[in-house]
């Protein structure tokens, strides 16, 4: 995977891993999980992909029949 960043929001997260002492990926890495287990714990995210499913389901019934 490919990410790519502003200058300055780069050179900012190389220096909070620095500080860290931990490498940029891993610091990326622990943002990625700590941001999906926000949206876990989220109801309202929750209800939104629930919608999604309802909604996919509900299209992929459709292609089926």
């Amino acid at each position: 995977m490919t990410l790519r960043l502003g200058q300055d929001q780069a050179k900012e997260l190389e220096a909070i891993a620095r500080a860290e002492g931990t490498s940029v990926s891993d610091a990326v890495r622990d943002a990625i999980a700590e941001h999906i287990e926000r949206r876990r714990r989220d109801p309202e995210f929750k209800a939104r992909l629930q919608r999604i499913m309802e909604e996919d389901r509900a299209i992929l019934k459709r292609l089926a029949g």
